[in-house]
């Protein structure tokens, strides 16, 4: 026989499977649904705790419940470009490029990018946007002594990872991936809550030795997601014979 509680899961799992309730749509309160069902809230709670284990519907404190939108898998280990992977998922993407100006390498970003001070480079702060919801803010710094042409590009109409994708060939790119919390200027880009779980790509990429750019994009925790598919490497066995001929 179904409990309560997972019939409750049931129904709403299939009103959002079937688009019936869309993403960013608030369900039901608890005791609307208890109400409904003949229940307690506290068997509400434990499907609406199970849904949102299952990634189906985020709970915000105060505010109710609500549908989540799909999430994205970005792979960890291509460089490729937030609005490539997007729309490879279905979504459409758009960008606003918030800051961008040139300046001197000062010694904190020096010693980070280990480069020297007071090289020419190119600060760039851009909202990425998937379906018309807030999905990434990337912050990076392109070096100009590796990539000139940057510095008259505006990336108004082209994303500054897919521009230099197809500009600069790369040999040698590091990744670095965070779990940091909101603090206010990245909420309030966001529209999440100051606080709430991002994750933070951290990547800095290598042309010959020399650095061509260092990105940190993040994205809100419940919206995103890093994905990536590994096989071992292929290697030789080692050649004990020389250990059995010397016992």
């Amino acid at each position: 026989m179904v409990s309560i509680h997972q019939r409750i899961f049931a129904d709403i799992e299939t009103k959002i499977m079937n688009g019936d309730w869309k993403p960013g749509q608030r369900i039901p309160i608890e005791h609307e649904l208890a109400d409904q069902y003949r229940c307690s809230r506290m068997t509400v709670n434990k499907a609406l705790s199970a849904l949102a284990e299952r990634g189906m519907i985020l709970r915000r404190r105060k505010a109710g419940s609500f549908v989540a939108s799909q999430q994205i898998d970005r792979t960890v280990m291509d460089i490729q470009d937030i609005s490539t992977e997007a729309e490879l998922a279905g979504h459409a993407h758009a960008h606003r490029i918030l800051k961008r100006r040139i300046e001197k390498l000062d010694a904190s970003s020096a010693a980070l990018l280990r480069e020297k001070p007071g090289a020419e480079v190119l600060r760039l702060q851009c909202l990425h946007l998937v379906d018309g919801k807030p999905n990434a803010i990337e912050r990076r710094i392109i070096m100009l002594d590796a990539v000139p042409l940057a510095k008259d590009e505006s990336f108004a109409t082209v994303p500054p990872a897919k521009w230099l994708l197809a500009q600069v060939p790369w040999s040698k790119a590091r990744h670095i991936i965070r779990a940091v919390s909101a603090d206010p200027a990245t909420a309030r880009l966001l529209e999440t809550e100051r606080g709430d779980a991002c994750l933070t790509l951290i990547r800095q990429t290598w042309q010959n030795g020399r650095t061509v750019t260092y990105v940190e994009i993040t994205h809100p925790g419940d919206r995103f997601q890093f994905a990536g598919d590994f096989q071992p490497a292929e290697q030789e066995m080692p050649d004990y014979s020389s250990w059995r001929n010397a016992t």
